[in-house]
């Protein structure tokens, strides 16, 4: 009877041992891929159970702080002051980028509009531009979303596409990408930003120009690996140094070359 349980005790120790019980929170963005990533890597390691939730880039670095996160993904790097905040605590961090995105801006299917210079995208944004017979389509008031503050998009995009101008007061701030795609599909004057595999047909993406209208290029895999696209982003993981060993394994795995192929697999840009 004493050796069965001695043999139990070891049983149930190596089991702990090899368990590997990880949670990812953070970027609605980058939810899909950690998704598909995480399901893959438990069917080869059973041990493994991964619990992946959204929420925004700045809801996932907020637990990265308090300790309720073992890996954060972000559509953003770390600002100053977030870098600061985990220093003062003491808690060193690990920055990896894992694939890269292309950001798409969206209309109803209906829409004339096919294509927008960066400056027209601004100027709709902050309230300059109102209606889309200003932009030669139909006359018909622009309905504009975008992502709630917390999301690395909207820095993302606030930074990149509207050179760091404010959004108008009216924009209809969403929790999530996929009510962004939801809403402008519904809505026949809207416009919305979303993640390149987020990309539906209920809604339409229109052609970006950075060079002032000279060229105009739809978002796609190719072109956001190229650099001919010109809102791509990298997408991070973050993790505190003491529990990289137990991250590590599944990062690698994201890294690896079967990784990588389901980066492409689920409509983001692998590395290489």
């Amino acid at each position: 009877m004493k050796q069965t349980i001695v043999v139990l005790f070891v049983l149930l120790s190596v089991n702990h041992i090899f368990a590997q019980n990880l949670k990812i929170k953070g970027s609605d963005t980058v939810l899909p891929l950690t998704q598909t990533e995480a399901e893959q890597y438990m069917k080869t390691n059973r041990n493994a159970s991964i619990m992946v939730t959204g929420g925004g880039s700045g809801v996932g670095i907020a637990a990265l702080e308090n300790g309720t996160t073992d890996i954060t993904q972000a559509s953003r790097s770390l600002k100053m002051d977030e870098k600061l905040k985990l220093k003062e605590q003491g808690k060193a961090f690990k920055e990896v980028i894992i694939a890269y995105d292309a950001l798409a801006v969206i209309v109803h299917p209906s829409n004339k509009v096919s294509q927008l210079t960066r400056e027209q995208i601004e100027d709709i944004y902050t309230g300059k531009i109102t209606n889309w017979k200003q932009l030669g389509g139909a006359d018909m008031h622009i309905v504009v979303y975008s992502r709630e503050t917390s999301s690395g998009t909207y820095e993302f995009f606030k930074e990149h596409v509207l050179q760091n101008k404010n959004y108008m007061a009216s924009a209809l701030l969403m929790p999530a990408t996929g009510a962004i795609v939801q809403s402008v599909s519904q809505t026949k004057g809207a416009i919305g930003y979303v993640g390149l595999a987020y990309l539906e047909r209920d809604v339409k993406s229109v052609k970006v120009s950075f060079d002032k209208g000279k060229t105009f290029v739809a978002p796609s895999v190719a072109g956001a690996k190229n650099k001919t696209y010109p809102i791509t982003r990298p997408l991070y993981y973050y993790y505190l140094n003491t529990v990289e060993n137990r991250v590590s394994p599944f990062i690698k795995f994201v890294l690896s070359p079967a990784g990588q192929q389901l980066v492409l697999k689920t409509g983001y840009v692998p590395l290489k």
